[in-house]
């Protein structure tokens, strides 16, 4: 039947005359519904209609100056319809969980899994809520030094939870090729010819700038560009390399992937994944740390590079 018609996210984005990385995001923000099909996100025609006639409403009842990232997600848990039908939801963006996913579904046939493409702070909140399975955190606190453990703490609190080490990456600044403004640091954002490019709030981009900027005693209202987000790194990327910016904060990774970035490290970072203390020696949850520590796993990601590898698997705490 036609309400039943699956859809590709290029069929999606012609029939909405947008591009099809909008569709992705609009995916992502759980503005539309989706839904993965091995490695392959599809989107069902009912749910097109559905957020058309939403969007709609929307803009019948509210004023004409609204933007597209003024919409807010009513959902942040993907796909939500799934979560009760024995899916297995991963939150966290990063391209290693998607290989991930893939690895659990080998080892634990019957399981299928699920990307939740939201920020680290989103994510560990959900696995209090209990919607999602898996967290991932790359939180970073200022005042310790620390990652992840202060804010698991905090955001998970009463129930035991069990930290393992993902990999490490390298975050810093994307600047024009040839970084033509001498860009230095975060004192630099300060400048009046400098124009910033943020992330969303609760991604650990966004709280490695926001806890800088504390502890430097900066504002952002002081910084040209800091309330316009964008929701991932490459947006940023190459959002700095159009020319749109002059400077972004993101991961060494994806300056890789984008022509005319130059990149600045600032720190390293370590991704780890959060899961309760409860679920650890229960399917799938055990075999993830058995694809962790496989030599196999272990040589796709270092295929694709960006990653420091050393500890991955290792349980960093038990809270």
């Amino acid at each position: 039947m036609l309400e039943n018609t699956t859809l590709t996210p290029q069929e999606v984005a012609d029939m909405l005359k947008i591009a099809k990385n909008t569709v992705y995001e609009l995916i992502k923000r759980g503005e539309l519904n989706g839904y993965k099909v091995g490695k392959k996100i599809r989107v069902d025609l009912n749910d097109v209609e559905n957020y058309k006639n939403k969007t709609k409403h929307t803009t019948q009842n509210e004023s004409s100056d609204v933007k597209e990232n003024d919409l807010s997600s009513p959902d942040i848990f993907y796909p939500t319809r799934d979560n009760t039908n024995g899916g297995f939801i991963i939150c966290g963006q990063d391209v290693l969980l998607d290989i991930l996913s893939r690895y659990i579904e080998i080892r634990c046939p019957g399981t299928r899994t699920f990307r939740s493409y939201v920020g680290s702070y989103s994510g560990l909140l959900s696995l209090y809520m209990g919607k999602i399975q898996v967290a991932t955190a790359h939180l970073w606190d200022g005042d310790s030094d620390q990652y992840n453990i202060p804010f698991v703490r905090r955001l998970i609190p009463g129930i035991p939870t069990v930290i393992i080490h993902l990999a490490c990456r390298m975050q810093g600044f994307y600047v024009a090729k040839g970084n033509p403004k001498k860009f230095k640091g975060f004192e630099d954002l300060k400048r009046p010819d400098i124009t910033m490019i943020n992330r969303e709030k609760g991604c650990g981009t966004r709280i490695l700038l926001d806890e800088h900027l504390r502890l430097l005693n900066i504002s952002g209202s002081d910084i040209k560009g800091y309330a316009k987000e964008h929701f991932s790194h490459l947006e940023i990327a190459s959002t700095v390399a159009r020319g749109d910016a002059d400077v972004g904060l993101g991961n060494e990774k994806t300056a890789l992937q984008v022509n005319n970035v130059d990149f600045i490290p600032i720190q390293k970072e370590r991704y780890e994944l959060v899961m309760k203390k409860e679920d650890i020696n229960k399917a799938p949850f055990n075999s993830i740390l058995e694809i962790l520590r496989s030599n196999q796993f272990k040589s796709e990601l270092l295929g694709i590079g960006g990653y420091d590898l050393t500890e991955m698997g290792n349980i960093i705490a038990e809270l």
